[in-house]
Parts: C-alpha cells; structure tokens; sequence
C-alpha cells in the first residue's frame, strides 16, 4: 500500500494561481492615493522644493503620453487614442501575465507595469489627463514631470527586459 497526500492533487487557488494581481494592486493603489493625496494640498503650477536642486513636488496635467508626447495635440482627438493604447496594453500584458512558466522577474515586471498603466488610465478616464506630480533635476535641466504609476512602468519593464537579456540566458546556460 502506498501512501499519498491529500493535496497532492488538491486545485490551486485563484490568488496562487494570480499572484501577479498583487503587486498591481498595490501599485495602482499607492497611485491613486498619492494623487489624490497631492491634488488636494497643490494647485496647477505649483512648485515645492523637496530636495533644492534636486527634486521638487509640482503639480501638473499631461494631456499626451510619456514625456508629454502628443500633448500639444488636441486633448478630443488624443484622449480616446490613449485610452485605446491603454486599455490595449493592459490586455497584453494580463494576457503575458497568465501564460504559465513566467519567470519570477518577468511577473514582478509585468505587474508593475500592469498597475502603471491601470492607474494612468483611471485618471484619463476620471480627470481627463495623467496627473504628474514629481519633478527630478539638476540645477536647471528637468526631466519631465512624472508620478508613482510611471515609475512603476518604468521599473518594470526595465525587469523585463533584464529578465530577457540576462536572467534566461543565465538559467538557459545552468540546464
């Protein structure tokens, strides 16, 4: 007679099973708060010096994409092409996210850019633009102005392409 257990066979669980959805999660809810957080206490134009010469707290609209692109376009016509690309990079990237066998970079990476791109996505929806509120710079040279879901968006696809170019590689070469 052999012996086998009991949850040997038992079915995974959905959140086992979706464990990405966390990580977006917190992502999306972290964006939401802090823009909510910082739309009250700010006014268009304003600019709080966090760190002088460094990092200053502002409060923007971007009305374009990344780096403001296609901002000095009218907002009718590029908002629902916006919303369009979002709605369709979030679908790719649940869909990636529910192939099996995903590397644990590349999860964390798609889920970060998954809540990223769902919270820029709420606020084109709800506020009609992307609400920006962190200004990096040097002195006079300012990157353009950002928030929490971008810097998500951006750490995570810099784990994914981490992940494709040297994780895979390095697993590829131990088998």
């Amino acid at each position: 007679m052999t012996l086998t257990s009991q949850n040997a066979h038992a079915p995974e669980s959905w959140l086992s099973r979706h464990r990405w959805v966390i990580p977006a999660a917190v992502v999306l809810l972290l964006d939401q708060v802090t823009k909510i957080s910082i739309e009250r206490v700010t006014r268009a134009g304003d600019v709080h010096a966090i760190i002088p010469g460094l990092l200053n707290l502002v409060h923007t609209r971007n009305t374009g994409m990344a780096f403001s692109f296609f901002a000095e376009f009218d907002p009718a016509i590029v908002r629902p092409i916006l919303i369009a690309f979002s709605v369709a990079t979030i679908g790719l990237v649940i869909w990636f996210l529910r192939m099996p066998g995903s590397a644990r970079p590349t999860t964390w990476g798609l889920s970060l850019v998954l809540g990223g791109a769902v919270g820029n996505l709420a606020d084109r929806i709800l506020r009609g633009s992307v609400f920006d509120f962190i200004d990096a710079h040097i002195g006079v040279h300012h990157w353009p102005a950002f928030n929490l879901a971008d810097s998500a968006i951006t750490i995570g696809a810099a784990l994914v392409i981490w992940d494709l170019l040297f994780a895979r590689e390095a697993r590829a070469v131990r088998l």
